[in-house]
């Protein structure tokens, strides 16, 4: 098999923790193990004592300026001749400096469309004529352009690329951990710090803050408050400004002793979390990209309910691994929620079915061999 130099280019990459960055990691990490030279490009973050697996090179450029999260990095107009770059996108000044070095050194390549660059007021209308001129652009030199979800593709900015360039489009999904997250953890010690005893569990995962306002926390307290079990309690995992407001929203609800808010959790503990509940609820009214939360608590055999939208249903088979509820409907959700509390025999059938779709599409080895060989593919059809 041809040993491949790979670049990988990213805005943001760990220590500093967002989901563009971990997924360029992961990719990485796999493709090194399976016999391939990557190196990856991002810029530099103020931690420099961060160590990155010897298995990969990561070379952080210091930004000649930085707007957010776009570093403007002149130093990847000199990227040296790889085999394949995979810019992960959006990356604005990133992603016009990439098509230039293509340009001048032939290197090939691929995109991953994360997400839509999403912003109100005045700089919407900024984004949508960058899109308009150097998005297009960008995305349409790209050999391959890769998606976490094509139906969530199919509604972003980019959709009228899948009528152009169906050929060229591929779905490849974000992954998890499926030796991290996986059935059978230990969460005594956590069901015991929480006085739960024999109470049963449903669980929210997610910042609590404006950005994050779509995920509706508020709609799960509401449908939570309508349900019939005296031995049931919500757990909400997660910080953020608008904290305050979900507990008064609880507290007015009438279900201020059964509802818990962990705060901020170590990341190593997110697991036991998992483990702990009967049941996970992502009650999103807007498009969610993937739902990845879904996915750790599929991949640690629990049963799902999340709105019926796309990216989300792609995740969840509709009463195969869990339930999909309209958008918005408290008394849907309820009833929903409800019926899986009722049913232990269900929320052990969604659970095994839940990991085993995790095991054969959203582990992060299979995520590698499918990214190997669409490379393999490209460089085949130079």
């Amino acid at each position: 098999m041809h040993r491949m130099r790979i670049a990988q280019i990213v805005s943001t990459f760990p220590p500093y923790m967002a989901g563009t960055g971990n997924v360029c990691l992961h990719n990485s990490l796999e493709l090194a193990k399976l016999g391939h030279d990557v190196t990856v490009f991002t810029s530099k973050y103020p931690d420099e004592d961060y160590q990155y697996p010897d298995s990969i090179k990561v070379v952080r450029f210091k930004p000649f300026f930085r707007i957010g999260n776009a570093p403007f990095m002149p130093q990847l107009m000199k990227l040296p001749k790889f085999d394949i770059v995979h810019l992960h996108y959006p990356f604005v000044f990133g992603a016009e400096l990439v098509l230039l070095n293509s340009l001048v050194k032939r290197n090939v390549f691929v995109i991953t469309y994360h997400q839509d660059l999403l912003f109100k007021g005045f700089l919407r209308y900024l984004v949508e004529g960058y899109n308009e001129v150097m998005g297009n652009l960008v995305l349409s030199k790209a050999r391959k352009i890769l998606a976490p979800s094509l139906d969530y593709l199919a509604s972003s900015s980019v959709k009228h690329m899948m009528r152009r360039r169906k050929r060229d489009i591929i779905e490849l999904p974000n992954g998890v951990d499926t030796d991290r997250f996986k059935p059978g953890i230990d969460c005594n010690e956590i069901r015991s710090n929480y006085k739960l005893d024999d109470k049963k569990v449903v669980l929210f995962v997610g910042a609590l803050d404006k950005a994050h306002l779509h995920r509706r926390v508020d709609i799960l307290i509401q449908a939570f408050s309508k349900i019939d079990n005296q031995k049931t309690v919500l757990i909400i995992v997660g910080e953020g400004g608008l904290k305050q407001y979900f507990q008064n929203l609880a507290r007015d609800s009438g279900i201020w002793d059964k509802v818990i808010f962990t705060g901020r959790i170590l990341n190593e503990d997110l697991p036991r979390y998992y483990a702990l509940c009967d049941l996970l609820v992502l009650p999103s009214t807007r498009v969610e990209i993937f739902g990845l939360v879904l996915v750790e608590a599929m991949a640690c055999g629990r049963p799902v309910i999340a709105s019926n939208l796309p990216g989300v249903r792609t995740v969840v088979d509709n009463s195969k691994n869990g339930f999909l509820v309209n958008p918005g409907d408290i008394d849907e959700l309820a009833s929903k929620i409800q019926y899986l509390l009722e049913h232990k025999d269900l929320r052990e059938e969604f659970g095994k079915e839940g990991r085993k779709k995790v095991e054969a599409k959203y582990s992060w080895s299979q995520i590698g061999r499918q990214l190997e060989t669409t490379y393999q593919a490209v460089l085949g059809n130079k």
